[in-house]
């Protein structure tokens, strides 16, 4: 059930630095009961990929194009089975990076995921909704993912929409958003302004 399932289990935010350049990470992880060749083929297969997330076209390989039905697009630039994807991610004119770790632990897998963002490419979208604006679309992927990995069942999308609208959907949504200003307060930013920026993201998300 949609009510037992979670986003990520761990959230951070650093600035370090990414190619030689200041930048911003949202890092996302989460232990998924199963073994990385089947978390492997969940994250990187075009058949698979819409079962939890989007339908992707494209070159899956590396350095093959790829775009995400309504979503990003971009280069895959790093493709190591079973354990490392990286690809830009291409969205509304700017560019940013994703990078998939997957590593056993015990007979489960863990899955990190990093957003990367240069800091002089910050605009007024981050200003205004902070990490959470990318970490409350993971949290919701890393949901889509688990019900799938559990079931072994695609996830149903307008189920998966009904459920957004609905109060279970958005206390979802508000709860991940208050995460994310945890994070990003422990990594340094104002609590004020970090919760000034998750409110607001939660009242995107959920309409108000």
């Amino acid at each position: 059930m949609l009510a037992n399932a979670i986003g990520a289990e761990f959230r951070q935010f650093v600035e370090r630095e990414h190619q030689g350049k200041p930048a911003r990470v949202v890092v996302a992880v989460r232990t998924y009961e199963t073994t990385p060749d089947d978390l492997w083929d969940a994250v990187t297969n075009a058949e698979r990929l819409p079962r939890w997330f989007l339908p992707v076209e494209g070159d899956l390989k590396l350095g093959g194009r790829y775009q995400l039905k309504g979503n990003a697009g971009g280069t895959i630039t790093r493709c190591d089975s079973p354990q490392a994807l990286d690809l830009t991610w291409e969205f509304g004119g700017g560019m940013s990076w994703v990078t998939v770790r997957l590593a056993p632990e015990g007979e489960a897998t863990r899955l990190t995921l990093e957003h990367i963002v240069l800091a002089s490419d910050v605009d007024e979208h981050w200003k205004q909704f902070g990490p959470a604006a990318v970490g409350v679309g993971w949290d919701l992927s890393f949901l889509g993912l688990g019900l799938h990995i559990a079931s072994g069942e695609p996830v149903d999308p307008k189920g998966f929409e009904g459920w957004s609208s609905s109060d279970e959907g958005k206390a979802f949504m508000r709860a991940s958003a208050d995460a994310w200003a945890a994070a990003h307060i422990a990594g340094g930013e104002d609590a004020e302004v970090a919760r000034a920026m998750a409110a607001r993201t939660a009242a995107f998300y959920t309409g108000g």
